[in-house]
């Protein structure tokens, strides 16, 4: 069994007013850093997003199928990939599949959640925190393609609505709490103003390993 790694990158970014998938964090987009984070767990990544979008990328862009369709179309589009990539495939293949505006989200979190996915006897996994279902952040069985494209089919859009069409598990505080050592483990970035509040945790963060590195520092 496999777990793909897919990042979503499609949307307009209406409230942005801009596209937030390219805002830089110490050097690197948001995109590139989503990219490195879902590689380093995953064996094999895609961007999901219209193609020529972002040509320079580290990895290939998957055409989403649904475009201005939302991010279930993008979820369809990256389980129909694996269906079809995989003639023969074994019992179960998964995907990892992440918005590219969450950028506190770390890899022993998205480890971990790929471990449960592949244990879980669900179709998807998916963390819960106190603004309810993070769906953009969820370990789905490929398999779960087809209720997914009878749903949307039916005219379903949002993900969470999806989700209820198929046998789910779903993380409570307690399986991610440990993974979230500054209380922003799902935060995501909507705004500008979200962009700056993301921008001086980074600095804060910088800042202090400077100060923890020079005090580590013997004395000359």
């Amino acid at each position: 069994m496999s777990v793909f790694g897919f990042v979503q990158a499609g949307g307009g970014s209406v409230r942005f007013g801009a596209d937030k998938a390219l805002v830089q964090f110490e050097g690197k987009t948001v995109l590139a850093r989503t990219v490195e984070l879902v590689a380093s767990v995953c064996g094999e990544t895609r961007i999901v997003a219209p193609l020529g979008k972002y040509g320079d990328a580290s990895v290939p862009i998957l055409a989403d199928q649904w475009p201005g369709q939302g991010p279930l179309g993008g979820i369809l589009t990256a389980l129909h990939q694996i269906k079809e990539r995989r003639r023969n495939p074994p019992a179960h293949d998964y995907a990892l599949i992440l918005s590219c505006d969450m950028p506190f989200l770390t890899r022993e979190w998205l480890a971990h959640l790929c471990d449960c996915g592949v244990k879980s006897t669900a179709q998807v996994v998916v963390p819960r925190s106190e603004n309810g279902l993070e769906p953009l952040c969820a370990c789905w069985r490929a398999d779960a393609a087809l209720a997914i494209q009878a749903a949307f089919d039916g005219g379903v859009r949002k993900v969470t609505e999806a989700m209820k069409r198929l046998p789910m598990e779903v993380l409570d505080e307690a399986a991610w709490k440990r993974f979230d050592t500054d209380g922003r483990l799902f935060w995501n970035m909507n705004t500008p103003a979200d962009y700056e509040e993301a921008r001086r945790v980074f600095e804060e963060r910088a800042g202090s390993f400077e100060a923890q590195d020079k005090q580590a520092r013997p004395l000359q």
